[in-house]
Parts: C-alpha cells; structure tokens; sequence
C-alpha cells in the first residue's frame, strides 16, 4: 500500500511539473502501462515510462497527419 501512494504522489508530482504540451499522448499511455506492467512482473514504472514514450511517439505522429491533411488543397487526394 505504500509503494502504490508514493507512485501516485510520484507520478502526479511529475505530470504537474510537465507542460501541458510535451504532456500529450503521454499521460494515456503512462496510465495504460504502468497498469500492464504492473500486471506482467510488477514493472509498473517501467511500463508508464514506455507507454508515455509510446503515447507521445502517436500523437506527434497524428499531429503530422493532421498538417499534412491541412496543406494539401480540398481537390487534390
């Protein structure tokens, strides 16, 4: 029970200490794998850190999407 508090006083510790945007993608994918990790040998820490690298590899990656479907003129597909 308290490893369990101090990741959470940790982990909160760290998203408000980060920007909001270097924060995107990442909280959702750190809470989805520290849940995994701590499932597959208790690597929870482990597991949020990947899933925020994970997380944040995505939605810079739908970000781009995004400006490459904006640049592109309305006719041309």
């Amino acid at each position: 029970m308290k490893r369990l508090i101090l990741g959470t006083v940790v982990a909160l510790s760290a998203l408000t200490a980060a920007g909001a945007a270097e924060a995107k993608g990442c909280i959702k994918g750190a809470i989805v794998g520290g849940i995994a990790g701590h499932y597959a040998g208790h690597h929870g820490f482990a597991g949020a850190a990947a899933g925020c690298a994970v997380g944040r590899m995505r939605a810079n990656a739908k970000a781009r999407a995004a400006d490459q479907q904006a640049i592109q003129p309305a006719g041309v597909r």
